[in-house]
């Protein structure tokens, strides 16, 4: 008797789109986004969160972009707490956020959201960020080394290396991602408690540790100005990236396991050349603002191994460390 021939594989579910745009000043910036938003050939419905800003981005957003829902919270409580209220008051099976300062190609959308509508498994997916000229990767997601420090995958790479596997994905930049809203949903959005800097890497170590998929689409190409809202290394952005690392230090109880002294010395090293370069203590304040942040912030299991690349080692971890400090704004 012949065989029955397998069915035909479903055809891709089609998924509604929301996209969530956090704006604080620089409406130059927020409009050159929306207008690259306009011509998409993927259908989405626009949230723009206007986070505080004092140049009158809210009001020349509703008189110049009517299509788009726009939100005022009239004072800045972080990109989490702006976010999770955008991604609230929409209802799409797919969130994808998008920093102000980031400008997509027509087709970005479309092809950010393919991985999600090919695969249920799938809660978030990662964009190809390029520095302007497109010449340089800004990052292909995030990965991260043994003691959870978060580094921008494939930073300052040519674009013809986007698609390499290594570094290890652990999850998408909030800058350019996409999200399933099941996913973020289960496990509860953003870190409010984070201000500025990891709140996607937190995430993406949870939808992780949930058990969703994530991957990367490097066709889906956006272009990332950065720095744009506080600054490259500004003594803010120093003292919030600080509060943010040992947030999570605290959070994932990085120091009560085997790799507690390789994350002290890496820190020490760290807080010892920013004042070396600085000339301040910025970088430890926010390390101590953030432990105690953390103290009561609900625990947080340990990634699982696929989640972390075990590969980068100590001097690695460094060099990557030192790339961010040396970085210069494009």
């Amino acid at each position: 008797m012949p065989r029955r021939a397998p069915p035909p594989p479903s055809p891709p579910v089609s998924l509604s789109v929301d996209v969530v745009v956090v704006a604080f000043n620089h409406f130059e910036l927020t409009e050159s986004c929306l207008r690259h938003l306009a011509v998409q050939t993927r259908e989405h419905r626009l949230f723009v969160l206007d986070n505080g800003s004092t140049d009158g981005t809210a009001e020349r957003l509703t008189a110049e972009w009517p299509d788009a829902s726009v939100d005022r919270i009239e004072v800045n409580g972080g990109f989490a707490t702006a976010c999770n209220r955008g991604v609230s008051a929409g209802a799409g099976d797919v969130v994808i956020l998008l920093n102000n300062d980031v400008d997509c190609r027509p087709d970005f959308i479309e092809r950010l959201v393919a991985p999600l509508e090919a695969d249920p498994g799938v809660g978030s997916v990662a964009a190809l960020s390029v520095q302007p000229g497109e010449q340089r990767i800004d990052s292909v997601g995030m990965t991260a080394d043994p003691t959870l420090a978060a580094f921008q995958r494939g930073h300052g790479r040519p674009v013809s290396e986007a698609a390499a596997d290594r570094p290890v994905l652990t999850g998408p930049a909030g800058a350019v991602a996409a999200y399933r809203r099941s996913a973020w949903e289960s496990v509860g959005g953003l870190e409010e408690g984070l201000i500025a800097y990891m709140e996607d890497f937190d995430l993406a170590l949870r939808l992780r540790i949930g058990g969703w998929e994530t991957t990367f689409a490097a066709d889906a190409l956006a272009v990332h100005l950065g720095s744009a809202t506080f600054g490259h290394r500004s003594s803010r952005q120093r003292r919030l990236g600080g509060f943010a690392r040992a947030f999570m230090l605290r959070r994932y109880g990085v120091l009560r396991r085997r790799v507690a002294p390789r994350a002290l010395l890496t820190e020490l090293i760290v807080v010892a050349a920013d004042l070396a370069i600085s000339r301040d203590l910025n970088a430890l304040r926010g390390r101590v603002e953030g432990w105690r942040a953390a103290r009561d912030a609900p625990r947080v299991p340990w990634p699982p191994a696929g989640a972390v690349d075990g590969g980068i080692g100590f001097r690695a971890s460094l060099d990557l460390r030192r790339g961010v400090y040396s970085r210069v704004p494009e």
